[in-house]
């Protein structure tokens, strides 16, 4: 970056705005920020146009001070205007800790962060230095290792992986040619990150995220003898018969995402292969693959993988001891890569996310011509923010969070536009989608699959533990009502009518006291401890409710987050003499599997008792067309997935979804949160225009309506 002294020097070219044509540009991007981290903590190219923000105010302010030229009056008035400025940028690292030590000012000095300072001046009419205009990207670091040193020692190699990598002690070389030295692009110099997310967080374009598939063939060549592949499941496969070879499968859950996987990897010839999921869906996998390519051997990984067969052509490991296995997961030569529930690795801080992204990392060094199959599959990519595309743009080699990659570039600088240009973000989600995002609903591709329908069963918890629920609410709304008029006394009068709520402030006191939370810090109540009561109480209530169902409609899914709630339940129903079974985080994998063998094949089992995060994801229990939600999820998102472990191809019955929900309690306002956060992925995959329901978490939300009722608001 350059100094201050160097700034004062510059000629402007433009006089808009007086003598401060930067200022208004300053004042309009602190506004950006300011409204994105009203909704939540800020992002990596957020937290970049902070940084420069910061790193401008003060050089804007050093010119001012320094020009001998510049009226009193005049620089009075620009110092104001710059306060104002830094004036929110101080209210926002209040309201994001995190961000008070990207106010230093030798901060500013990454390659995304000085053209982004450099394009804002150029549009303030500045004229730069030479120097100041050509930006390099710092040189690239040497790739991690796949594995870290701090996990050096947990590192296991199965017996028979060593027989493997005897037999056949060196890799197939690639011979594929090298291309050539990339000419410099049109849009090398601008900020890209920034506007590919904003492209799809506005629903640029209006269309559903899918790329553009091949026909339907003429003859189907997938399907095994006793099979059949549906037309949405095999035109995904053409794409892959075409040569393309990296994708974000975001069908909606229950359109057979795990067979177009295996059948994909079997037209690419992508073996070994790797397939990276969730504990619960393991033995699911493996089924599928011997369903769908019974010539193919697949080997689930467990514990230390003592018995794994190294020699199969699938393998199949869960997140949660992929650590141990990243040594010789690495050597064996994989040609591609599967992660399943792919919105487990949008936290890029976690080691379950470094661990896939080394390993994607390794498979492309290794793959011939560096174009292995990988595949991140998820209904639901987005949870709370868009930038949770992050970490899964980054494992299909899309991008490398700071820039787009060399494929995604060329299709950008082909538009002719540039991010000043608002035609620009259409053109951009496109060129995203096009690098293979795949997504269609049930409604558009399977006609014969019946609709779903959510209906909310209010009770009332009119007993001595009900009371004692509304009154743990109140008390905890009086301790944060307490809390933000301690800051309204100690701030003094800033303008605020009478009744009239500072949001500001309520946010800040909800995050803090659910910080607290988290940390178990607070001696009352909580909203972790009084969610879970209120589960408590509706749990016979639900499970009445799933009793008398079941008697009229056959078998019934039921749904509860906790376990005492699961417990209460499945002794309620052994007592009405209804046989059920049980799916818990707790099982052995072949005990999970046999309770829902029992659930799908046994006429006299009429329910299964399920955890809300075990049989989430990857469970099919379509011989059920009712499910009863007896504990609400604090995502749309876990909601949607379990409905759908009924809701699946297959399902020749339209689908209910009971809700059992405390009437006037937290309750009614969570499910309220639940669905407004459905808007999101509305907005950035299928194109629809909803209305934006905040990215803040359901927790923060729902502690900031309670201080509002607390402080007498709506």
């Amino acid at each position: 970056m350059p100094t201050t002294a160097t700034a004062a020097r510059r000629k402007r070219t433009s006089r808009r705005d007086e003598d401060a044509p930067l200022i208004p540009i300053l004042a309009r991007k602190v506004r950006e920020i300011e409204a994105k981290a009203q909704h939540g903590k800020l992002g990596p190219t957020n937290r970049v146009k902070f940084q420069v923000i910061a790193f401008l105010v003060r050089e804007e302010r050093a010119r001012a001070k320094g020009d001998a030229e510049l009226a009193d009056g005049a620089r009075a008035e620009q110092l104001k205007r710059l306060d104002g400025v830094a004036t929110i940028l101080a209210k926002t690292a209040a309201r994001d800790t995190s961000l008070i030590q990207l106010l230093e000012a030798d901060q500013a000095t990454s390659p995304v962060a000085k053209r982004m300072r450099r394009d804002w001046l150029l549009e303030s009419g500045a004229e730069l230095a030479p120097e100041e205009l050509v930006i390099a990207d710092v040189a690239r670091v040497q790739q991690a290792p796949v594995v870290p040193a701090a996990l050096a020692e947990r590192q296991v190699t199965p017996p028979s992986v060593e027989s493997r990598m005897l037999a056949n002690p060196f890799l197939a070389p690639d011979l594929t040619p090298r291309p050539a030295a990339t000419p410099r692009r049109r849009l090398d110099g601008w900020e890209l990150m920034g506007p590919l997310y904003k492209a799809f967080e506005s629903g640029a374009g209006g269309s559903v995220a899918s790329m553009e598939l091949p026909p339907l063939p003429e003859y189907d060549h997938l399907s095994p003898k006793g099979l059949e592949v549906m037309v949405h499941q095999s035109r995904f496969v053409e794409s892959v018969r075409a040569g393309h070879r990296s994708f974000l499968l975001a069908d909606e859950p229950g359109l057979g995402k795990t067979a177009q996987s295996v059948l994909a990897a079997s037209v690419a010839d992508a073996y070994p292969l790797l397939v990276v999921v969730p504990n619960v869906v393991k033995m699911n996998w493996a089924r599928e693959v011997e369903r769908w390519t019974p010539q193919r051997r697949a080997a689930v990984i467990q514990g230390d993988g003592q018995d794994v067969d190294a020699f199969a052509d699938i393998f199949i490991v869960n997140y949660e001891i992929l650590d141990r296995h990243l040594s010789w997961l690495g050597e064996i030569g994989l040609r591609g890569m599967v992660v399943d529930e792919a919105h487990f690795i949008k936290n890029l801080g976690s080691q379950r996310s470094q661990n896939v992204l080394a390993l994607a990392s390794r498979i492309k060094e290794q793959s011939p011509g560096g174009r292995p199959l990988l595949m991140a599959l998820t209904g639901t990519p987005l949870i709370n923010d868009v930038e949770d595309f992050d970490a899964i743009w980054r494992f299909l080699g899309w991008t490398n969070g700071e820039r787009p990659s060399a494929v995604l570039a060329d299709r950008l600088d082909a538009t002719g536009l540039t991010p000043a240009d608002k035609a620009f973000y259409g053109e951009a989600r496109d060129a995203v989608i096009s690098m293979g995002i795949v997504r269609r609903k049930k409604k558009d591709v399977a006609a014969d699959l019946p609709d779903k329908l959510i209906a909310d069963l209010p009770v009332q918890l009119d007993d001595e533990f009900g009371r004692g629920i509304r009154q743990a609410e109140a008390e905890l709304g009086a301790r944060m009502a307490a809390k933000y008029r301690r800051i309204i006394e100690a701030r003094g009068d800033r303008g605020l009518g009478h009744g009239e709520i500072d949001e500001d402030i309520v946010r800040l006191v909800a995050h803090g006291e659910l910080e607290e939370s988290k940390a178990a810090g607070t001696g009352g109540d909580n909203v972790f401890t009084m969610v879970r009561k209120i589960g408590q109480a509706k749990a016979l209530l639900a499970a009445d409710y799933a009793a008398q169902l079941q008697r009229s409609v056959g078998k019934v899914v039921f749904f509860a987050k906790h376990i005492d709630v699961m417990d209460q339940a499945e002794a309620h129903f052994a007592a009405a003499g209804i046989r059920a079974v049980s799916i818990r985080g707790d099982q052995s994998t072949p005990a999970r599997q046999q309770a829902i063998d029992d659930f799908n094949g046994d006429p006299e089992v009429g329910i299964a008792v399920c955890s809300l995060t075990a049989a989430g994801v990857g469970v099919n229990l379509q011989t059920a067309s009712n499910v009863v939600l007896a504990e609400l999820s604090w995502t749309a998102a876990e909601q949607t997935q379990a409905i759908d472990r009924v809701h699946r191809i297959g399902q020749d019955e339209p689908v209910t979804a009971w809700r059992i929900i405390a009437a006037h309690t937290l309750d009614t306002k969570i499910a309220e949160l639940i669905d407004q956060k459905q808007g999101l992925a509305a907005r950035a995959l299928d194109g629809e225009a909803v209305e934006d329901g905040g990215s803040e978490s359901v927790q923060l939300a729902a502690l900031m309506h309670l201080l509002r009722e607390a402080l007498g608001g709506n």
